[in-house]
């Protein structure tokens, strides 16, 4: 399970959602902070990196890729419009692109990513427009050989469907920033279906 940050989600102190999220031991977590300028990602970043280095959790940065290097981050997270635009990747280990279609999937695969967000796969209050469903999940898994996780209202009731589809997991944002026990939250949606 791969944990997608909105501090302004959370019902505690963000720092201290990000610890108990941490403890719970997620796949990764990408900070995805929008709206803070360069020093103040910066400085949270640190702080995020300091917390899930005490757990051994990855950390990625969501877009700013100057936030990353300056932080020795190795991994990053792209929306398809940087993926496009970023000509050397080589500094990350590891560059994940959020997708919404299949051609984007194999454009995202083609110019290098390692794995893929695919959605919004179900209803969420994160986004307004119409989810795009399983089939949407299961054609993006069938298209590319690099891991596929769903994102968007995955549930641990909606969890087992998502999996059935091939994907190697599930993405959360809104759940987990407000969930008041992260650990079972990530316990659920990283058990492994059959």
């Amino acid at each position: 399970m791969i944990v997608i940050t909105s501090r302004n989600l959370c019902a505690r102190p963000f720092l201290e959602q990000i610890e108990l999220i941490a403890k719970a031991r997620p796949e990764m977590v990408i900070l995805r902070e929008k709206d803070l300028c360069h020093d103040e990602l910066l400085s949270l970043a640190a702080r995020c990196l300091d917390i899930c280095e005490r757990y051994n959790v990855p950390l990625a940065i969501n877009s700013n890729t100057e936030v990353a290097k300056e932080l020795d981050v190795c991994r990053i997270h792209l929306p398809m419009a940087l993926m496009r635009e970023i000509e050397d990747l080589g500094d990350f280990s590891l560059v994940g692109a959020s997708v919404h279609s299949v051609e984007q999937a194999r454009e995202a695969e083609d110019l290098g990513a390692d794995y893929i967000l695919a959605g919004h796969v179900f209803p969420t209050a994160c986004k307004m427009e119409e989810p795009r469903g399983i089939p949407f999940l299961e054609a993006i898994c069938d298209a590319v050989e690099i891991p596929v996780y769903g994102v968007g209202g995955i549930t641990p009731d909606n969890y087992p469907e998502v999996m059935r589809c091939g994907a190697a997991g599930a993405a959360v944002m809104s759940s987990i920033m407000t969930e008041q026990e992260p650990s079972e939250l990530v316990s659920r949606l990283s058990r492994r279906i059959e």
